[in-house]
């Protein structure tokens, strides 16, 4: 059998391939996640999430060439959890053993949500996120990434969020020297490694096979940060600790479980993109959903679908579920024979790394654009952007969406009512409103002597149309007739029906004529049942209807 449950072996070496080479791509970065995210001794949790999410996402997971892990927006909530905790007075040291089984505990609750999400067929919704939100989200993501490793870099100790971390940068400015040194030499790589070696080997693993070397010859034990003792094996099965601390640890894994959602579904549709396939939203949210609860049981960093290594992985020949699951075997074999080298990897070295994710996660190109074309879309974008880095990663992104949204309803709303006001015989560009009928329409209207008011609506009309009805009510009382064309509204919305209705409603206090005309069978059977009458088949019948009753 060539195709069990949708893994084509057919493909097999093109799969084995894609994952080793994706592996070689993830092992960096999920070190220098881990440690971004739980500070000192916590790159190797980003391992352990590497391996799980990687490896059950894509077992369950709906993008067959997606590969997961742990990723910069997943770190960066981590991160805060981290913070959020220590607020509260749990010990941020990971030695301690208080802080790991909280955040796991996060952990585990973000992914239980993520299969709900699936399970209630969420998924088409996370992915209709405005772009403009999207990519403020995102780049205050990058933003968030850089300065939180700006002390790292120059071998400064911080702790916490970005103002608390480039505080403690300003007010303790003790640079270090050799930390500074493999900082440079690791951003040396990263930016100038020419793109012929780099799609062999990928720049973030050769500044750790070159750079790690280089800095245990130069540096002796103390002189800089490292990685640290690095637990032997495979992870061990730990239970989450669900305490006093619950109303914290859930609204993090609320935080974790949309962000990762959007992070998963966005790259699935770069998936989509470059391997002309189309993925299932909501069996992968369950996909991910499983991958990063069991993750949590496993002491692993949370994941989603890591754009960089999904690519990496289509270009090397990765087609199915099996180049995922490839990936995370590569990274287990690595995580058991190779802890006592990874040990002295420094931590500047990760920092360099990570300064070149969260620059490649910023949005440049819109961010020089978005201003260009539309100045309530820049607004939306900066806004977003700002409260990301500054406020809270979840309410950026409601906010955002809640403003993206009513501004677009905004404009949906002229372009409903344009109809309105360029039919109305009091515009000022009544000549040219008329030249937009048809010239037997046109003939007819002009018989009716300034008498009849011709509303004409467009699109689907929504609760935003009928406030701009409404304000046009009282224009009824200047004619003795009323045609309300609605021959290009496919349906109409609950609220623009009743204004609509009260609109008529206005025509007959007053004692004028009203006609609906142009409603299509969906339309008409709406206005029917809230009793709306004098409905006629075309604009046409109307305008010779509303010439009879002026006859």
């Amino acid at each position: 059998m060539e195709i069990i449950n949708g893994f084509n072996l057919k493909n097999i070496r093109g799969d084995i391939l894609g994952g080793i080479t994706a592996a070689v791509v993830a092992l960096p970065l999920a070190l220098a996640f881990g440690n971004a995210a739980l500070g000192p001794g916590g790159a190797i949790y980003g391992l352990y999430g590497a391996v799980v999410v990687g490896f059950l996402a894509a077992l369950f997971g709906g993008t067959p060439a997606q590969v997961s892990g742990p990723t910069g927006p997943m770190s960066v909530t981590v991160a805060g959890v981290v913070a959020g905790l220590a607020a509260v007075g749990v010990p941020r040291d990971l030695s301690a053993g208080q802080i790991l089984p909280l955040v796991m505990a996060a952990v585990v609750i973000g992914g239980l949500l993520q299969i709900l999400f699936g399970i209630l067929k969420l998924g088409k919704y996370i992915t209709l996120v405005p772009y403009s939100v999207v990519s403020g989200f995102m780049s205050g993501i990058g933003v968030i990434i850089i300065a939180l490793q700006i002390g790292p870099l120059l071998g400064i100790s911080t702790r916490g969020g970005v103002v608390e971390s480039l505080s403690t940068v300003f007010s303790n400015f003790q640079p270090n020297g050799a930390a500074i040194g493999v900082a440079i030499m690791t951003l040396g790589i990263v930016f100038l490694t020419p793109r012929k070696i780099s799609q062999w080997v990928p720049s973030p693993l050769l500044a750790l096979l070159i750079v790690t070397p280089i800095s245990i010859l130069l540096f002796g034990d103390g002189a800089i940060d490292r990685i640290g003792e690095i637990p032997r094996g495979v992870p061990s099965l730990n239970f989450p600790s669900f305490n006093q601390y619950f109303p914290i640890i859930f609204k993090a894994g609320l935080v974790l479980a949309v962000l990762g959602a959007i992070d998963s579904l966005l790259t699935s549709l770069v998936a989509d993109n470059i391997s002309q396939t189309k993925h299932n939203s909501d069996r992968e949210l369950i996909g991910q959903g499983i991958g990063n609860a069991i993750a949590g049981l496993f002491s692993g960093l949370p994941g989603a679908g890591a754009t960089m290594r999904t690519v990496i992985n289509v270009k090397s020949g990765g087609s199915t579920p099996i180049s995922g699951m490839v990936h995370s075997i590569v990274l287990l074999i690595v995580l058991v024979g190779a802890g006592p080298l990874a040990e002295q990897i420094p931590t500047a070295l990760l920092a360099g790394i990570l300064i070149k994710v969260g620059l490649d996660i910023i949005d440049w190109g819109f961010l020089r654009r978005a201003h260009k074309l539309s100045l309530k879309t820049a607004v939306v974008m900066y806004g977003v952007l700002l409260m990301t880095v500054f406020w809270d990663l979840i309410w950026a992104v409601l906010v955002g969406v809640f403003i993206a949204n009513m501004l677009t309803i905004d404009s949906i709303t002229e372009t409903q009512l344009e109809g309105m006001d360029q039919d109305n015989p009091l515009s000022n560009d009544e000549q040219q409103s008329k030249a937009l009928l048809p010239a037997e329409e046109k003939a007819l209207l002009d018989r009716c002597s300034g008498e009849v008011m011709l509303f004409r609506l467009k699109g689907p009309l929504s609760f935003g149309a009928a406030k701009g009805i409404s304000e046009r009510m009282m224009l009824v009382r200047n004619y003795k007739i009323l045609i309300l064309d609605i021959t290009d509204v496919p349906r109409l919305g609950v609220t623009a029906t009743l204004a609509i209705e009260e609109m008529m409603q206005e025509a007959k206090n007053n004692s004028r004529k009203a006609f609906v005309a142009g409603a299509n069978k969906k339309v008409k059977e709406r206005l029917s049942k809230f009793g709306v009458d004098g409905i006629i088949e075309t604009r046409k019948e109307a305008l010779e209807a509303a010439l009879n009753e002026l006859a």
